[in-house]
C-alpha cells in the first residue's frame, strides 16, 4: 500500500477502507494509533427497578403519541409500559408500580419519550481528523444515538471490535456498535484478487466478530462471492456502488445478489437508465478530482427515468419485493446545495473540534473537500438532485420499502450527532410524515441491522434504550439538536428549548447535557491549547 500523507488517507480513515477498480487495497487490522475510548465514567445504573413517570410515549412503531404513561424498567429490559391517566388531568396513582429502596425514579410529566435513535452510517472518527472515541461518543449519546453502525471500520478491525464488546459490557459511554468491515480490513495486505480468497476473508471476519460488510468498489464476480459467502456466515452486507465500478454493478444487481442495504444513492440511479448504461460524464472528468466527481453527481438523477414512469416503479417495486434496504444519508450531501449554510452552522463553533476543521477545508488531495470553485451553478444542480432522489426515497418507504436514518458525519461540514438530527429533517424535507421520521431513525433502523426483536420501539421484552426531552419532537425535529430549537419567550426575548435530556442505554440513565458539556470542554481546551478560532473557509 502506498504511503500517501494524512491529508491523502481522509479518504481510507474515514468512508472508504478500500478504494480500486479491480480489488481492494486491503487495511492492516489497526492502521493508525487511534485513542481509545477511557472508561465509563458517566451514568447511573442499571437499577433493579427504574419507573419514567408520566410522560407522552413515541413508541417508534409508526403509532401516534400516547400518554401519560409509566414505564417500568427491571435491569436492561423494559418490564412494563402502564398508562396512567389522561392529558390536562391529575395523574391516576392508584396501581402505579412502587418503587422500592435502591431503585430510581423519573419525573418525565410533560416530558416525551421516545426509543433511543440509531444511526446506521456512522464512522467513529480517527487520527486523521483529530477526534477522540470520547468526543465522538459523547456527541452521539447528547443526541440520544443509543446504537451506531460502522460501515468500513476504519480504525481498525481490533479496535472496532474492541470498542463493540466494552459497549456491549457498558465499560465505555458509547452507543452500540455494529461493525461492519470493509473488505480486505484485517488482510494484512493481501488482495482479495478471487472469489476463493474472498470467501475464505469473509469467514474470518465473521469469525472475528464482524456483524456485517462494507463493499464499495469491486468486480461482479467477488460482489457475488463476498455477498454469497456473508449470507453463509449469517452477517449483514452494506455497500457504496462508487462510480469506479457501478458499470458493472448498480444497486438492482447487488439487491438480486442479496445485498443487505445500500448507502447514500449510488448505484440507484444507474439502475434507472433507460436511454444511457454510464453516466454522462464530461470528456475531461478524472474520479480522482473531487469537484468533477461531487458536481458532476448532482446531475446524476436527472439522468434516470423521471418519477412514476414504468422503469421507475419497476426497479423500486423489485427492491421493496427484495426486502431491501435505503439508507440515504441526505444530510452528507446536503453542503453541495447551499456550502455557506453548512459551514456556517451555529454548532461549530463550541462543538468542532479545531483538527476537524481543518480536515473539512477545500483541499485538491482530501475526500470531500471538493470546494474548488463551488457555485451557484453546482448548487442549482445539487437542488434538483435532491428533489429528485428524495421523490423516490419517500415513494420507496409509501410502497412498504425500508428506509434508515445514517449521517456518515465526520466530513463534509458534518458533525456527529448534529448531522444524525438534520438527516431526520431532511427526511421530513421529502415528504416523511414526523411518525415516520421517528420510525426511521429507530424501529428501521433496527430491522436494517436485524436487532428489531431487541431495540427500535418501546415494547415489553426490549432492551430499556430510551430518550427523554422536555418538548414534542414531533412539532420540531430542531427541539433534538444539543443547541436546542429557537423560540420567543412571553418577555419578547429570544430564548433556547429542547435539547435531549436523559439518554438511557441498557436502563443506564446518562444526562445528555452532562455529556454534551464535556464535548464543549474537550474543544474548548483543544482550542485554547492552539489559539484557534474557526472562520469561514479562505478568510
Amino acid at each position: 500500500m502506498m504511503n500517501l500523507p494524512d491529508l491523502q488517507l481522509k479518504l481510507i480513515a474515514v468512508l472508504f477502507t478500500f478504494m480500486t477498480i479491480t480489488a481492494p487495497i486491503t487495511l492492516s487490522s489497526q492502521p493508525r494509533s487511534v485513542p481509545k475510548a477511557p472508561p465509563r465514567a458517566e451514568g447511573d445504573g442499571p437499577f433493579n427497578k427504574l419507573i419514567i413517570r408520566g410522560a407522552t410515549m413515541i413508541d417508534g412503531t409508526g403509532a401516534p403519541a400516547i400518554g401519560p404513561v409509566d414505564i417500568v424498567i427491571e435491569k436492561n429490559r423494559i418490564a412494563q409500559i402502564r398508562t396512567v391517566g389522561y392529558p390536562g388531568l391529575p395523574i391516576d396513582t392508584s396501581g402505579r408500580v412502587k418503587a422500592g429502596a435502591g431503585d430510581k425514579e423519573i419525573n418525565a410529566e410533560g416530558m416525551y419519550v421516545l426509543p433511543g435513535f440509531i444511526d446506521v452510517h456512522a464512522h467513529m472518527g480517527g487520527t486523521s481528523q483529530g477526534t477522540s472515541a470520547e468526543y465522538v461518543f459523547k456527541l452521539w449519546m447528547g443526541h440520544g444515538i443509543t446504537t451506531i453502525r460502522d460501515p468500513g471500520c476504519g480504525n481498525g478491525a481490533d479496535w472496532s471490535i474492541e470498542h463493540k464488546l466494552k459497549s456491549d459490557k457498558n465499560e465505555i459511554t458509547a452507543p452500540r456498535i455494529k461493525a461492519y468491515f470493509g473488505i480486505g480490513l484485517g488482510n494484512q495486505g493481501q488482495a482479495l484478487t478471487t472469489p476463493e480468497l474472498m470467501r475464505k476473508w469473509v469467514a474470518e471476519a465473521a469469525k472475528k466478530g464482524a456483524d456485517g460488510l462494507k463493499l464499495f468498489s469491486l468486480p461482479p464476480q467477488l460482489w457475488s462471492a463476498a455477498i454469497d459467502e456473508a449470507k453463509k456466515q449469517g452477517i449483514r452486507t452494506a455497500a457504496h456502488h462508487a462510480q469506479t465500478a457501478v458499470a458493472r454493478m448498480n444497486v438492482l444487481q447487488s439487491a438480486r445478489l442479496g445485498l443487505t442495504s445500500m448507502e447514500h444513492w449510488y448505484g440507484l440511479p444507474e439502475a434507472l437508465f433507460t436511454d444511457r448504461t454510464i453516466q454522462d460524464y464530461p470528456l475531461d472528468y478524472n474520479y480522482q478530482n473531487e469537484q468533477h466527481r461531487f458536481g458532476e453527481a448532482g446531475r446524476l438523477w436527472k439522468q434516470a427515468a423521471p418519477p412514476y414512469s414504468e422503469r421507475w416503479n419497476n426497479v423500486m417495486d423489485e427492491l421493496v419485493k427484495l426486502d431491501f434496504t435505503i439508507v440515504p444519508t441526505f444530510t452528507i450531501y446536503e453542503a453541495s446545495r447551499d456550502l455557506m449554510r453548512q459551514y456556517r452552522a451555529e454548532w461549530h463553533d463550541e462543538y468542532t473540534l479545531p483538527s476537524l476543521w481543518r480536515y473539512y477545508a477545500p483541499n485538491r488531495a482530501a475526500h470531500g473537500s471538493y470546494w474548488f470553485a463551488w457555485g451557484t451553478e453546482e448548487e442549482v444542480a445539487w437542488r434538483e438532485n435532491f428533489r429528485l432522489w428524495m421523490t423516490f426515497v419517500n415513494e420507496y418507504k409509501n410502497r412498504g420499502g425500508r428506509v434508515a436514518a445514517g449521517s456518515d458525519a465526520g466530513l463534509i461540514y458534518k458533525l456527529y450527532g448534529f448531522g444524525f438530527i438534520q438527516e431526520l429533517e431532511l427526511l421530513r424535507e421529502a415528504g416523511f410524515h414526523p411518525l415516520e421520521v421517528i420510525r426511521a431513525a429507530t424501529l428501521k433502523g433496527a430491522e436494517a441491522l436485524g436487532m428489531a426483536d431487541q431495540i427500535g420501539s418501546l415494547e415489553v421484552g426490549k432492551l430499556a434504550d430510551l430518550v427523554l426531552l422536555e418538548e414534542n419532537p414531533l412539532q420540531n425535529l430542531k427541539v433534538l439538536y444539543g443547541t436546542g430549537a429557537l423560540k420567543l419567550n412571553e418577555k419578547n426575548e429570544p430564548t433556547r428549548v429542547g435539547g435531549v435530556t436523559y439518554t438511557i442505554k441498557d436502563g443506564i440513565v446518562y444526562s445528555a447535557r452532562e455529556l454534551l458539556q464535556d464535548v464543549r470542554r474537550i474543544v474548548k481546551v483543544a482550542k485554547e491549547k492552539e489559539g484557534f478560532e474557526i472562520k469561514p473557509p479562505g478568510r
